[in-house]
């Protein structure tokens, strides 16, 4: 497995590090600057630290992807800061980038590359060559069970192989940050267990992983905090117990719906 251990996974929360951190997270999208523009984001704050999973979840349109997007440098911030690992996504974007491993459901891989071509192509994107970079690949390979696929294009390999190429590319650079939206979008039961189990791994082996999903028995399963985003905004942030405490609600699918109509009350109030 592919580890990246700093502290230990029974560190307290106060002894581990925030490795992402976002005050005031806004973004608004405006076509021409006659119009006002849409708020997509507005005024997100959250922190995710090392040997944690932070789960976004919300409804279609919360502005889930969008976040992540920010802070992947995809996207630039409208207003409010974020930091990953130390750096500014506004002043620093590529130190962020060489720190962080970005994957959604439809990440394109180019088809026609085998799986060590993509993770030789990628590898080289991010600085590594040589017996670094050949090193690397064997890690990932290995942590992966790829070998015997390594050699053989994307175009025929199957839609759960492909992903873990998309995994491989990831983490080929060792990042201590995991910026993961709707990771198991298009997999089926085997494949989407296999990426929970790579995600908790992850988490054990030190990294930081911020994910988004629709899929409430995964954010169940490996989520350290939650947050719910719902028109946008960060309405609520604790962890399962806490979220459950508020809303009264034991399941987190009705401790979800609970936390979207409270929301949705408080923004049409705000009107």
């Amino acid at each position: 497995m592919i580890e990246a251990a700093i502290e230990g996974p029974g560190a307290t929360k106060t002894e581990r590090r925030s490795l992402v951190r976002a005050a005031g997270l806004t973004k608004v999208f405006q076509p021409n600057k006659n119009e006002l523009g849409v708020t997509a984001v507005r005024d997100v704050t959250l922190t995710c630290r090392e040997n944690e999973v932070f789960g976004l979840l919300g409804p279609n349109g919360a502005g889930k992807t969008t976040t992540l997007r920010m802070l992947s440098t995809v996207l630039p911030p409208t207003q409010g800061t974020a930091n990953v690992a130390g750096f500014s996504v506004i002043r620093n974007p590529e130190e962020v980038r060489a720190r962080i491993g970005f994957l959604s459901g439809n990440t394109a891989l180019y088809p026609r590359l085998t799986v060590r071509e993509t993770l030789d192509f990628f590898g080289s994107l991010h600085g590594l060559s040589g017996i670094a970079l050949e090193e690397r690949i064997d890690t990932v390979l290995d942590a992966l069970d790829m070998h015997d696929y390594a050699d053989r294009r994307l175009e025929h390999l199957s839609t759960g192989m492909t992903q873990k190429a998309n995994i491989g590319r990831t983490l080929l650079h060792d990042p201590p940050v995991l910026i993961l939206d709707e990771p198991t979008s298009g997999l089926d039961v085997l494949g989407a267990g296999a990426m929970i189990d790579f995600i908790e791994a992850m988490k054990h082996g030190g990294k930081c992983v911020i994910f988004s999903t629709h899929i409430l028995t995964e954010a169940e399963r490996l989520c350290d905090e939650i947050g719910i985003l719902n028109a946008g905004r960060l309405h609520a942030v604790g962890t399962l117990e806490q979220l459950r405490e508020r809303t009264g609600e034991a399941y987190l699918d009705a401790v979800f719906r609970a936390l979207c109509r409270e929301a949705s009350i408080e923004d049409a109030a705000r009107l």
